[in-house]
This record gives structure tokens, C-alpha cells and sequence, in this order.
């Protein structure tokens, strides 16, 4: 057992959903519940004047206060220059993130005292933007974010814990996390307490809530037929479809049939939806997750038989067509052995102490290796057409930490260069996400025709990006200065977190 003066926080950040685990004093992962006594948290607001209510409460608001509801919030990084305006205020993403978190520090304080260091989990397709936006939201909470890890990894570090603590032999896993609002697929092999990430894939967009929005709309053009009326045009009523959209969801996960009563001025429909009807409503949804499982086992260069184990994590995966599209494709039964709800901060938890252990000097019981979602590149030219490419310069699945290099022709007598950093899969940067620039100026004219300029990407575990340029036959170099897109000053953080955490 392993004394540590900080305790090993893991915070499970959520679209719907938000959980927090410790390290207990013999080293085992424990949820701590909130201040409501709940192991897990809505993450959701409700903007009441000058009060910001988090949580449980925000949640019941939905059906009166819908217009002052913020929720879903993760979907939001990443869109430049988006704001959601409530209150008369205009709120970052990440501000919104950050009065989660915060909340989720002062229920946990109230538990266990005073901390700052904590791992947060991002969806494993998250792109660095979003990444960093998410160390951004920990940063306003208050908090000092030893690390990000990927969802699917940490829900793989909880199994390998239960299974002996990961020393159970060699094992290929499939990490199947269907959230409320993300979707992630990640291939890990784990042997001697070893977690090597092999391949991954996912949808930033697509989670639980894209099957509540299938239901609402389903009530609310039965509601049309009936009254020519729609509830959907009314903010209250539409909340109220929403909360009984998810009803609906987890009633039919138990039961073949659910019931719903409708109210909508002053008129009231009695709808009846089956569970065979609610997976026809939803089976494309279901299709899009069966398509990324399969590529990223073609990804990994392996087949069904190749996987041990198709682990499944996130409340939505309760669904039973999850299992049976799954068990189908797969030819093994789904494991249900660690909780969908709690793995994920739980394997937080469990690579907090690790990290906390290897600050202290001491050897950590297990390793964790991952790859990175999506390619990294620049925007370069093509000598032959003249057009702008994407130059890759670090491809997807490749496993991290990695530092890697390329270099690129410069024209003769350029005085400054300007590079486009870039993340996607296409060749055209126009369909790849803008990361940040960097500009050179004052570079001599005197150097020699077709001069070559080196571009060094090091991408960190944690998914994060650092930059250096160099134009060779100079002394003229630029480390990790290029300016970010959508993303605020340390000024404007500094304000921010002053502001959420008082």
C-alpha cells in the first residue's frame, strides 16, 4: 500500500452525466457521491438571475425553465468563436465545463479536504482543440489537471484492475462507450499490467441523446396528428418532451412497452410506444456505432476473433439492441463487468495515483500507451497543382508520445512564412480542423533558392500538441508559439476562473 500526501482524484467530465472517483487508503477506486448524495451529477445548468443552480436540480428545471438551461455543453467545444448566451452573458464552452467541475471540487472537498490535482477524461475522438479546451475548463474550476486521458482507456484501466489488477495474462479489448452525447470505439491490448491502445475511432456527435431527440420528435408528431399542434414551438413544453423522451429510453431498456401522457395547452394525448418501435425509430443510429466498431478492427489490423473481450461503458449501452448488435457482430456475449456509470472515473482515479506515484519518485504499478484520433498536419502546397494539401506530418493511431518531422521548400526571396496547423483526415485542408498558425518574419533574403524550413510536431500522451519551426541554413526558430484558434488569452482565463470560483 502506498502512502501519498495528495489524494488521486479522477473526474469523469460528462455530456450528460458527470462522476467523480479517489483512491481509497488500500489503493481501490471509490465513486464519492455528491452533495446530494448521488454517485453521479446531470450535467446540466439552470441560470436563475444571479444564481447558477448545477446538477439534479437544473435537471427537474427543464420542464418550466427550459429558456434558462444549458446543458450538452462538451458538444460545444472546439466551434469557433461560439458563445451561448444566457442571462445576458456570453459563456465559453469551457465556462460552462468549468462550473461542472467546480461544483464537483467543492462536493468533493466536502469529503475528503482540500485538493487541486485531479485527471479529467475526454472522449477518446476528442481533437486537440477540444483537448485543450477541456485542460482550460479544469484550469477555471480551480483546478491543477495533472493529465487528460481518454474515456474508453480509463474504462479499460478499471477492468484491468478488477481482473487482478490487470496481471491476468494477455487480453485484446474492445471498449465499446456509448455516452449521452459522445461515441467512442478503442482497441487496447492489456498484458502485464501494460494498456496499449491499438486503434480508435468514434463520433463526437453521437450519444443517448441523439435516441431522446428520436423519441421527442416521435411524441411531438403524434402530438400534430392529433391537434395540428406543435408542442416542440413552446420552450417549457419542449423541455418537458425531453425529460420524458429519457424516461421513455431507460423504461423500455427494462420493459417491452412504455406509456406516455402528453400535456400541451391544455390538451392531452396518451401515446403508447413499444421497444420494437423505438429501435426502428433508432437503427441507423445504432448502424453508424456497428460501422466504427468494425473499421477500427480493421484499423487495428485484426478480425472479430481476434478480440477477447467487447467491454461495454456509458449509461446509453444499456440499451439491449447495444447488446445484440454487439453479441451479432462480434460472436461473443458483451462483458457487463464494471460499471457503465462509474469505470471511467474510476480508471481516472486509478491514473491519478499512478501519475502521483511517479511525481513522488516511486515506481507506478502499471503503464498506460496511447494513439492519437486524428492525423496531424500542415497546410502546404502541391508543386504540381498549385493547390493547398494537407501534409501530414503525424497519421492517426500512431502511438504516443512521438516526435516527428518534416520539411518543406520555401519559395525564393520569402521573407515570412505563415503555417496552418491542421487535424483531419482529408487531403483538403478546407475539411480539416484549423488548429492554430504560426508566423516567421524577417527571414534573409540572401539564402539560397528552395531553402527548406523543418516543422517538429511532439504530441504528448496526453494528446496535446507542441510545435517548433527552424529555417535551415539560420538561427531563425519559433518553439510552441503559434497562436490557437478559438481559444482564450491567460488574461481571459485568469478573469474567468476568478469569476466561477469566487
Amino acid at each position: 500500500m502506498i502512502q501519498r500526501d495528495i489524494p488521486a482524484v479522477g473526474i469523469d467530465l460528462g455530456t450528460t452525466y458527470s462522476a467523480v472517483a479517489i483512491l481509497d487508503e488500500k489503493d481501490c477506486p471509490q465513486t464519492l457521491l455528491n452533495a446530494e448524495g448521488d454517485r453521479t451529477t446531470p450535467s446540466v445548468l439552470l441560470f436563475n438571475g444571479q444564481n447558477i443552480v448545477i446538477g439534479k436540480q437544473a435537471e427537474l428545471a427543464k420542464g418550466h425553465q427550459f429558456e434558462s438551461i444549458a446543458e450538452y455543453t462538451k458538444r460545444d467545444l472546439g466551434k469557433r468563436s461560439y458563445h451561448k448566451p444566457m442571462e445576458g452573458v456570453e459563456y465559453p464552452p469551457e465556462t460552462l465545463l468549468a462550473y461542472i467541475l467546480n461544483k464537483l471540487r467543492k462536493d468533493t472537498i466536502a469529503q475528503i479536504g482540500e485538493f487541486d490535482k485531479a485527471v479529467i477524461t475526454v472522449p477518446a475522438y476528442f481533437d486537440e482543440s477540444r483537448r485543450k479546451a477541456t485542460q482550460d475548463a479544469g484550469y477555471l474550476a480551480g483546478l491543477d489537471v495533472l493529465d487528460i486521458i481518454n474515456e474508453p482507456t480509463a474504462a479499460a484501466i478499471a477492468y484491468g484492475y478488477q481482473q487482478d489488477d490487470g496481471n491476468s495474462g494477455s487480453q485484446t479489448v474492445l471498449v465499446y462507450d456509448l455516452g449521452g452525447g459522445t461515441f467512442d470505439v478503442t482497441i487496447i491490448k492489456i498484458e502485464d499490467k501494460k494498456y496499449l491502445a491499438l486503434a480508435t475511432d468514434g463520433d463526437v456527435k453521437l450519444g443517448g441523446v441523439d435516441w431522446d431527440e428520436r423519441l421527442v420528435n416521435y411524441m411531438a408528431e403524434q402530438f400534430i396528428a392529433t391537434y395540428d399542434v406543435d408542442p416542440r414551438d413552446d420552450k417549457n413544453s419542449l423541455g418537458q418532451l425531453w425529460q420524458q423522451a429519457r424516461q421513455a429510453k431507460h423504461s423500455l431498456s427494462n420493459s417491452e412497452q412504455h406509456t406516455i401522457q402528453l400535456k400541451h395547452r391544455q390538451q392531452d394525448l396518451v401515446i403508447s410506444i413499444t421497444r420494437e418501435q423505438f429501435e426502428s425509430l433508432t437503427e441507423d443510429l445504432l448502424e453508424r456505432t456497428r460501422f466504427t466498431a468494425s473499421q477500427t478492427v480493421k484499423a487495428a489490423g485484426l478480425t472479430w476473433n481476434d478480440i477477447d473481450h467487447v467491454l461495454l461503458v456509458g449509461g446509453s449501452t444499456r440499451m439491449p439492441a447495444v447488446s445484440a448488435m454487439l453479441r451479432l457482430e462480434s460472436g461473443t456475449e458483451p462483458n457487463r463487468s464494471v460499471s457503465p456509470d462509474e469505470a471511467v472515473a474510476h480508471g481516472a482515479a486509478l491514473h491519478a495515483g499512478r501519475l502521483l506515484d511517479q511525481q513522488g519518485g516511486r515506481s507506478p504499478n502499471f503503464s498506460v500507451t496511447n494513439v492519437n484520433s486524428h492525423t496531424l498536419g500542415v497546410v502546404g502546397v502541391d508543386p504540381e497543382t498549385k493547390r493547398p494539401r494537407t501534409a501530414r506530418i503525424i497519421p492517426r493511431n500512431t502511438c504516443l508520445p512521438i516526435t516527428a518531422k518534416r520539411d518543406f521548400r520555401m519559395r525564393p526571396d520569402q521573407q515570412s512564412i505563415k503555417i496552418e496547423i491542421v487535424e483531419g483526415e482529408s487531403r483538403s485542408p478546407d475539411a480539416c480542423q484549423l488548429i492554430g498558425a504560426c508566423i516567421i518574419r524577417g527571414i534573409p533574403t540572401d539564402l539560397p533558392d528552395h531553402s527548406a524550413v523543418e516543422v517538429f510536431f511532439k504530441y504528448k500522451e496526453d494528446g496535446r500538441l507542441k510545435v517548433k519551426v527552424r529555417v535551415k541554413g539560420t538561427d531563425i526558430m519559433l518553439d510552441n508559439e503559434f497562436l490557437r484558434e478559438n481559444t482564450m488569452s491567460q488574461e481571459q482565463l485568469d478573469i474567468w476562473r476568478d469569476y466561477i470560483t469566487g
